[in-house]
């Protein structure tokens, strides 16, 4: 089994590698939003807790996702490898997933990338107001400006897409998750990856590492 962990800045790229990672090698990608959603649709014991929570405006317990987590990578689809994304956010989280034990190697996946390049990639994006498809103003600009090519819709900037909330965004992830590549260095499981450079670049280089591990 081998278990990839995706660490990086918000808008490293770490979801668009870690759906090509999942296309190429069949191993599912296991988004902690997604799966958090998942188990309060579902109306599981952990997705109650995670919803009352969510409804108070509170962050879900470290418990609770790992609970989660751990309900997710047991399933048949998870016997070859799977694909963490989002997941773990702190040291704590990381602890606690080594402590499950799970058999098998673990490579961690870093996408350095500086700040710069990330408050220029992420103002650029652009969601649509109806459909949600996502547009990039510098790599993949809709044909007619402000419009969705697939549905008509109008084309917004998210709040959270603006300089001043990814500043903030980044002095999060700094202050929390930033300390885990220090921890998976120690561990020697750390693999560090240029996201600066186009989609295919990167990949190429994703898969000549995975490439060591299988």
């Amino acid at each position: 089994m081998l278990k990839i962990i995706l660490l990086g800045a918000p808008g490293a790229g770490k979801g668009t590698q870690g759906e090509l990672i999942s296309k190429k090698y069949n191993f599912p990608k296991i988004s902690t939003g997604d799966i958090l959603r998942e188990a309060v649709k579902n109306g599981t014991e952990l997705g109650l807790k995670a919803k009352a929570k969510m409804d108070a405006g509170e962050l879900v317990d470290d418990e609770i996702i790992l609970g989660i987590i751990k309900e997710r990578i047991s399933r048949e689809d998870c016997q070859r490898g799977f694909i963490l994304d989002g997941f773990p956010r702190n040291i704590n989280q990381a602890e606690e997933f080594e402590k499950i034990g799970i058999e098998g190697k673990e490579l961690v996946l870093y996408f350095d990338i500086s700040d710069e390049e990330i408050i220029k990639r992420l103002s650029s994006r652009r969601v649509c107001s109806k459909c949600g498809a996502i547009y990039s103003l510098l790599i993949s600009p809709p044909k007619k400006e402000g419009i969705c090519d697939k549905c008509g819709g109008k084309l917004i900037q998210r709040e959270d897409d603006t300089p001043e909330v990814i500043k903030k965004r980044l002095e999060v992830y700094k202050a929390q998750t930033f300390p885990l590549i220090e921890f998976y260095k120690k561990q020697g499981s750390l693999r560090k990856i240029n996201a600066e450079g186009d989609i295919e670049e990167i990949f190429a280089s994703v898969c000549d590492i995975i490439g060591q591990y299988l």
